[in-house]
């Protein structure tokens, strides 16, 4: 038997990590990487932390590229691939152009597909964009559905698609765990990663921010930018915001932050210096699914700065409070954090580190033990609003 797995971003990387490795353990199958290259420079940084080797790269990537000659470069130089190697199944993850390209060209060619991280939904075409989408169309063609949880199952068999649906839990949570263990264990490692993060001042409460998504940049990321501008005129914070690698965006943050005390605008970071500076945040402001389920794995205080979030585990189960865009409700919601009107508590809300081998039992027609959460409601976030 043989599995291709085709990724191209740093997500994708970091959640299919796990998942090869488990692949690799198996004597009875043969498994290809396909690398597309969508976001270069910060896959590179996650295909040498975890030793992957492509068998193939792309090299895709194109400074400005807009959506529409992506994707139709994907399908061009991805079918030769799925041509010459004749895989019996072709994996994705998660919601990039890379992941809905490859499903797209695999389904052409009669191939089935295996989608890692199926059934988040916002219902909300536009949020995330194109994320919506392209996770949806993946599930119309996959015959195969690795849901990371029952919310994530109940979508897949409410739109009644065609195939087998898993719950695994999230494989980045296994990610995140191999990273935790290598910086507990590498004393080199960990002091590398520190050495890139600003120093904390002392008696100052740490806020980690991140935002990238398309349908924030403009005025919702102008927005952003403003509160945390008022957040940081506190004198009790220090706020660390990691920036995307667009320079468009890169040029907005610094024309909005660059002059403002107590704010460090940093370039994007290598996984584990993004997970010490996790690990010492007091709060975390993001609009990124992926650092939403880490937060809440590593037990910080979370704010969604999005109108919707397919990841509303967290917000149910008041491990987080999403705050949208509007700078007074960031501000708000901030501030009562700060001051101690919730605490987090680490939980296995979207996985609990097995996802990689619960996925790797489904591939191979093995009995799937389910994932299922064990983990309290806790109503502090909730009373934020």
């Amino acid at each position: 038997m043989k599995f291709l797995l085709v990724f191209g971003t740093r997500p994708e990387a970091v959640k299919l990590a796990p998942v090869l490795r488990s692949l690799k353990s198996e004597s009875s199958i043969e498994t290809l990487v396909c690398v597309t290259g969508q976001h270069r420079v910060l896959l590179d940084q996650v295909l040498d932390f975890f030793s992957i080797r492509p068998d193939f790269d792309l090299d895709l990537m194109i400074p400005g590229q807009a959506l529409n000659p992506l994707a139709a470069s994907l399908i061009e130089r991805l079918d030769p691939i799925l041509a010459r190697t004749s895989p019996d199944r072709v994996i994705v993850q998660g919601d990039t152009s890379t992941a809905f390209a490859a499903a797209l060209a695999a389904f052409h060619r009669g191939i089935r597909v295996a989608h890692v991280e199926a059934g988040l939904r916002t219902y909300r075409a536009a949020e995330p964009f194109p994320e919506e989408y392209n996770r949806r169309a993946i599930g119309l063609v996959a015959d195969m559905h690795f849901a990371p949880t029952r919310a994530a199952r109940d979508n897949l068999l409410a739109e009644r698609l065609r195939g087998d649906v898993f719950v695994t839990g999230n494989s980045g949570i296994d990610a995140l765990d191999m990273v935790l263990a290598r910086l507990e264990t590498d004393a080199a490692l960990r002091q590398s990663a520190d050495d890139t993060l600003p120093v904390a001042e002392t008696g100052r409460k740490q806020i980690l921010a991140t935002a990238h998504r398309r349908e924030s940049f403009g005025a919702p990321f102008a927005a952003i930018c403003g509160a945390l501008a008022r957040l940081a005129e506190r004198p009790d914070v220090e706020i660390s915001f990691p920036l995307h690698p667009d320079p468009e965006r890169r040029a907005a943050a610094e024309a909005a932050l660059g002059d403002r005390r107590h704010i460090h605008l940093l370039p994007p970071l290598e996984l584990p210096s993004f997970v010490r500076l996790m690990q010492r945040a007091d709060l975390v402001l993001t609009d990124s699914g992926g650092v939403q389920e880490e937060a809440v794995a590593l037990g910080k205080p979370l704010l969604v700065m999005r109108g919707a979030t397919e990841r509303p585990e967290g917000v149910e189960a008041g491990a987080a409070f999403r705050v949208g865009t509007d700078p007074e409700r960031i501000l708000h919601a901030a501030e009562s954090l700060l001051e101690g009107s919730a605490s987090g508590q680490r939980s296995n809300l979207y996985g609990d580190g097995r996802a990689s081998e619960r996925i790797v039992d489904g591939l191979l027609g093995r009995q799937v033990d389910e994932f299922a959460r064990d983990w309290p409601r806790i109503e502090g976030l909730r009373r934020i609003g």
